[in-house]
């Protein structure tokens, strides 16, 4: 759960508005446009007036000149006002949809820059709905805001001095519904703002459940578990009904009251206008331009109306955009922090504990240990005693809660985060590919590497042969997540893309164990003479990667157990000759 953002209104104004800056000339223009068209609004009633009073009541010799003359200047105002509506129009969207790409990039750029802790508490789903639906409902806002805002002010105040200089009395009458349309407005934006909210956290937890279910179609179906995930499914979507039913329900009693007023508003104008005419304080013509205006003011009403509901939308989804670009990473470059272009791979763990979360016990409790630059080391030990957890300390995946670990004598938190993971290579159990060829995916490494050497890196990762017998070789595309190859085929990628980056501390968890025998003794004939060089370690549960191993690191429960060779370890008959006699897989 995301908790939501303090921050004051004028914050979150600036925070809003600075996403213009890069595009203030077209938002000048398109409030300049506004304006114009705003003006020509206001000139259509005078006209009519005008030519209600020339043709009925002033027609002389000069009147078929007059009309002639008027009707050109309405027709040079329409042409500009189509001009100045389509640049409103077009560029504003325009606009609108670039602020929201540049939101949606700065909600990205945050979310990779979150560490693993934060990702495992989150649905993607639910990611996903804050980069798509509330995005979309602020750049709505970001185009329609202003200019709307400002169309109906200038008619708004406009409309309001035309119908002032008619008749006073009347024009107080009209806007004596104004209070009440105020009151009204805001009681019922509070509940449809409320109920908006509401809808987009129950249509994330929609898209978080479909991405859930759709990702592990394949578990669904071999557990043949359809029933159960359509079950879960339609009980968020029911949940997203009854939210959207409480929304359409304020969203009615607004509008249609927002209406109601208006027409009361008409009937007024039509009831003391004849009266006022019947008793001579009112001329025809001038309540000819009097209900053109009322009709003029009733269209800023609805620009308002309008606005309140782009409001309701678009500052929902801001604030939701707010609440996330305010979640601080945990992980990030200290101050001043060292650029390193190449390191030896030492690296040593001093008295180093871990927890998950302040309220969880200790995953890994006061680790010592050092690894020598270049040396190849295996961690074994149970499943759960914290092996793959020490090994993504390394990178920093995750902060340590107490202790420290160096990397050629330097605590890696003085290290830039970049240049720290740049000296790394890491090939997790759990395989990732994505959707594209084989050769976007092994030069995901390296961008810039030449296609002979992602060739070579596969040739080391035992992947070469199997690559050129794909449809296209290297050019294959292989779907999402790989779908189109096999385990083993899909790792032996993995490892390709390690191979590529060449970092000068490699770590393999558990990277061999969706192989074959023959695919395995491929790849770790390379890993071999890859390590060489390198400082690699090893999250093993087979034998065979353990037996090649300079050290052999195994942990338990109580944190580091012992240490040594395999045929030291055995010999000593502690943990580690415990778990090859149980034959339990480590």
């Amino acid at each position: 759960m995301i908790p939501p953002v303090e921050l004051p209104f004028l914050a979150r104004l600036k925070i809003f508005v600075s996403y213009y800056r890069p595009y203030r000339r077209i938002l000048m223009l398109d409030l300049l446009c506004a304006f114009v068209v705003a003006g020509i609004t206001l000139i259509f009633p005078l006209c009519a007036g005008y030519v209600t009073r020339t043709v009925l009541g002033e027609a002389g010799p000069q009147a078929l000149a007059d009309l002639t003359r008027v009707g050109v200047f309405m027709l040079g105002l329409v042409a500009l006002h189509l001009v100045c509506n389509t640049f409103v129009d077009y560029q504003g969207h325009v606009m609108g949809t670039r602020m929201e790409g540049d939101m949606r990039r700065d909600l990205f750029r945050h979310l990779q820059a979150q560490p693993f802790g934060f990702h495992d508490s989150q649905r993607t789903g639910q990611l996903m709905s804050r980069l798509t639906n509330d995005m979309y409902n602020i750049g709505e806002l970001a185009h329609h805001g202003p200019e709307d805002l400002l169309i109906a002010l200038l008619k708004f105040g406009g409309v309001f001095v035309i119908l002032a200089g008619i008749n006073v009395k009347l024009t107080l009458l009209l806007f004596a519904f104004l209070p009440f349309m105020a009151v009204y407005a805001v009681f019922f934006n509070i509940r449809l703002n409320r109920a908006m909210m509401a809808s987009k956290v129950r249509i994330a937890d929609v898209n978080a459940q479909a991405e859930d279910t759709l990702a592990g179609i394949r578990v669904v179906q071999s557990f043949t578990g359809e029933a159960t995930e359509q079950r879960r499914f339609e009980a968020e979507n029911a949940h997203f009904v009854d939210s959207r039913r409480a929304e359409y329900r304020a969203d009615a009693y607004f509008y249609q009251g927002m209406t109601a007023f208006s027409q009361l508003m008409l009937i007024a104008v039509l009831s003391f206008g004849g009266f006022a005419i019947v008793r001579g304080a009112l001329r025809l013509d001038e309540l000819v331009t009097y209900l053109l205006c009322v009709g003029l003011l009733l269209e800023p009403v609805s620009r308002l109306v309008n606005i309140s509901r782009l409001l309701q939308e678009g500052v929902t989804g801001f604030e939701r955009f707010l609440e996330m670009m305010a979640v601080t990473s945990s992980i990030q470059d200290a101050p001043g922090a060292l650029e390193v272009s190449r390191v030896r791979g030492e690296i040593e763990f001093q008295h180093v504990t871990f927890r998950y979360a302040p309220e969880l016990p200790p995953a890994l409790y006061g680790i010592n240990l050092t690894i020598r630059a270049g040396e190849y080391v295996a961690l074994v030990g149970a499943s759960g005693v914290g092996k793959s957890t020490l090994c993504a300390l390394i990178p920093r995946f995750y902060e340590v809660s107490a202790g420290r670990i160096l990397l050629d004598g330097m605590p890696i938190t003085d290290l830039s985060l970049e240049s720290l993971r740049r000296q790394i290579g890491v090939v997790q159990q759990d395989v990732y590919l994505f959707a594209g060829t084989v050769l976007d995916n092994i030069r995901y490494g390296r961008p810039d590497a030449s296609e002979a050497e992602v060739m070579e890196a596969a040739r080391q990762a035992g992947a070469h042969e199997f690559v050129e017998a794909l449809p296209h070789g290297y050019h294959t595309d292989i779907g999402q997540r790989g779908i189109k190859l096999s385990g083993g085929q899909k790792q032996r990628l993995s490892i390709a893309r390690v191979f590529l980056k060449d970092p000068a501390v490699l770590i393999f968890d558990e990277a061999t164990s969706a192989l074959d025998n023959e695919s395995e003794r491929l790849v770790q004939d390379s890993l071999e003479r890859l390590a060489r060089q390198r400082t690699t370690l090893v999250i093993a549960h087979r034998l065979s990667t353990v037996q090649n191993a300079g050290r052999i690191v195994v942990l338990t429960e109580d944190g580091l157990s012992e240490q040594g060779t395999h045929s030291e370890l055995m010999a000593h008959g502690g943990v580690y000759a415990r778990l090859q006699a149980t034959g339990l897989r480590m």
